[in-house]
């Protein structure tokens, strides 16, 4: 069996049958679309909720972008300080630190005026610093017996902020 169910719209105060009840019907009608409000936004709604959601984005979106590059600084003085205790271990075992021209791949591979390395000391090959450019080795170093340094974002000496440089002395 099937049921259904009707409604009717019509306004049960005004039994009037005809034009009077039609009339009737429509003025009932046009009070209750008067008293609810049309639905969606305006314009000007809409375009309040777009200014504020630009001036959070111009506000946050600087603060954001400087974590970035202070993690990128971060994750370069980590490594080369793993680095600097990898080549500290290499010392000890071979009596020297690696030369320049053998640089920090003698820490993967052994040199051959290197008779006592018992390397490797570095698990992974020797990584690009976090702007893509490769790190640099001296020894000796300027102040000490040896320098990595990294340029920082600009691949150039010196800077501030991102491109400030990355050393280890």
């Amino acid at each position: 069996m099937s049921r259904s169910l009707h409604f009717s719209c019509r306004d049960r105060s005004d039994d009037r049958g005809g034009a009077a009840g039609a009339a009737a019907s429509a003025a009932s009608l046009a009070r209750h679309r008067q008293a609810r409000p049309a639905a969606g936004f305006t314009l000007l709604e809409l375009l309040v909720v777009v200014t504020i959601i630009g001036l959070l984005a111009a506000y946050v979106g600087p603060k954001y972008f400087s974590q970035l590059g202070r993690s990128e600084q971060g994750v370069a003085k980590a490594q080369v300080e793993a680095f600097a205790r990898a080549l500290d271990t290499y010392r000890l075992e071979v009596g020297r630190y690696p030369t320049s021209e053998e640089g920090l791949n003698a820490l993967l591979s052994k040199p051959p005026r290197a008779p006592r390395w018992n390397g490797p000391y570095l698990q992974k090959a020797v990584p690009d610093d976090p702007w893509g450019h490769a790190y640099l080795y001296r020894s000796p170093g300027a102040t000490s017996d040896f320098e990595i340094l990294s340029y920082g974002k600009d691949g150039q000496p010196g800077g501030t902020g991102d491109a400030a440089d990355v050393t280890y002395q």
